[in-house]
């Protein structure tokens, strides 16, 4: 697995800075004072996601620089009350001056975290620290809803979240569960609320709020949430597989989340496992969702006579496994493989090595977790790549909550706060 702190990277000279945003902005010759400023300002607080509270001294010493650089950094984020400075530590025997380490303000302004399903939309308050508070959710009518019901719903539970806050939120970060459009802020198609298809949520968002809002795939929203407060902190390649209902994955490939033009990457759901396999919500066959979803699973427990099958999930496969019910275990091995090989083939493809899971095989622990791991490590021939791990990722509201919220947070680490 490789690791590199971004204490490590962000000790880049001006030129190369001024030289990396040329890359990014084709249109901009040269990096101002204000943009350096702000590009030293996103390093120091991505090496404190990275790290944890730290002190001004040893980022200087991560960073090459000396503490009076660092102190003209920190200074104006404690001013801002976006930093705070924690107890002061005990010197080594060695003696110095004690150290205080510098870590996120419960005062800082949240990101307002969205999760917008094809039944529903969740809302919260995310600290930079990454605790939620002020959650609410609101459901979209059952039947044939209207767009303007869906934002009727959205407007009500946004502004019952954006009621708690106690300073104006830096943004809106959405994740939503279908294709979008990132570069228009806009919903593309949601297979199982047709109603979303072409909703322009972003700009509505914004006009209603008054706040930048971002929007994301679902399955990206999971990972960046997983970068900045879970499992990814540090990586600088990893991936995210989803699981329920529908299925999806994202990519971080060597510090960069992989979209695509537009965020039109990175819909693995879709892509091909089966020949000519069965009739998948896309209207194409064979992709890797009518193998390792919820409905797939349903199906054959109804067809092996597992009890309630309509019910069947990771976490209820798992104890009927365990119990020693018919059919159960061998149903729970094809499940795991399932969703494997559509892992294998992204190994394969782009070798991420390390994979956190999301959704429904959350439920089902570490027997599940173990299973698509054997399974993934069968598929892929040995070679000197490094190991392939696994990790279990945050239950499925919280994590997306995180990651729409780290939407936000991506783009502040980019530009002046």
């Amino acid at each position: 697995m490789e690791r590199e702190t971004s204490a490590q990277r962000w000790s880049m000279d001006e030129e190369d800075a001024a030289s990396d945003l040329k890359t990014v902005s084709p249109g901009r010759s040269l990096l101002s004072s204000a943009m350096v400023g702000s590009a030293n300002r996103g390093r120091v607080l991505q090496t404190l996601f990275d790290l944890g509270p730290t002190s001004r001294a040893e980022l200087a010493r991560l960073a090459g620089v000396n503490r009076t650089t660092i102190s003209g950094i920190v200074q104006p984020l404690l001013d801002q009350q976006v930093l705070v400075e924690g107890k002061p530590i005990r010197p080594s025997e060695s003696g110095g001056k004690p150290a205080r380490p510098l870590w996120f303000s419960p005062e800082a302004r949240p990101i307002c975290g969205m999760l917008l399903m094809p039944d529903a939309v969740h809302t919260c308050l995310v600290t930079l620290a990454g605790t939620i508070s002020a959650e609410e959710s609101e459901p979209f009518p059952v039947e044939r809803p209207r767009i303007a019901d869906v934002e009727r719903a959205i407007e009500l539970c946004t502004a019952r979240t954006l009621a708690a806050a106690r300073r104006e939120p830096l943004g809106i970060g959405v994740a939503v569960g279908g294709m979008v459009d990132t570069d228009r802020r806009a919903v593309i198609a949601v297979n199982l609320a047709p109603v979303l298809n072409g909703f322009e949520l972003g700009d509505m968002l914004t006009r209603r709020f008054g706040l930048p809002a971002l929007l994301d795939h679902h399955p990206r929203a999971l990972l960046v949430g997983d970068r900045w407060f879970g499992k990814g902190r540090g990586l600088q390649t990893f991936a995210a597989v989803y699981t329920g209902e529908v299925l999806g994955g994202a990519l971080y490939l060597g510090g960069h989340l992989y979209r695509g033009q537009s965020g039109a990457g990175g819909e693995l759901g879709h892509t091909f496992v089966q020949v000519d396999g069965d009739i998948c919500s896309c209207g194409r066959r064979g992709c890797w969702e009518t193998i390792a979803t919820l409905g797939w699973l349903r199906r054959q427990a109804r067809e092996i006579g597992i009890d309630a099958p309509d019910d069947i999930h990771s976490r209820r496969l798992v104890e009927l496994a365990r119990d020693g019910a018919p059919g159960a275990e061998d149903l729970l091995d094809r499940y795991a493989r399932n969703v494997a090989v559509g892992i294998a083939n992204l190994q394969q493809t782009v070798a991420p090595n390390f994979y956190v899971l999301h959704g429904d095989v959350v439920g089902g622990g570490e027997i599940m977790a173990k299973a698509i791991a054997r399974h993934v490590r069968a598929l892929v021939p040995s070679r000197s790549g490094g190991e392939i791990s696994f990790a279990i990722g945050e239950t499925e509201d919280r994590a997306a909550l995180l990651g729409a919220a780290g939407l936000v947070l991506s783009e502040l680490l980019q530009f002046p706060l």
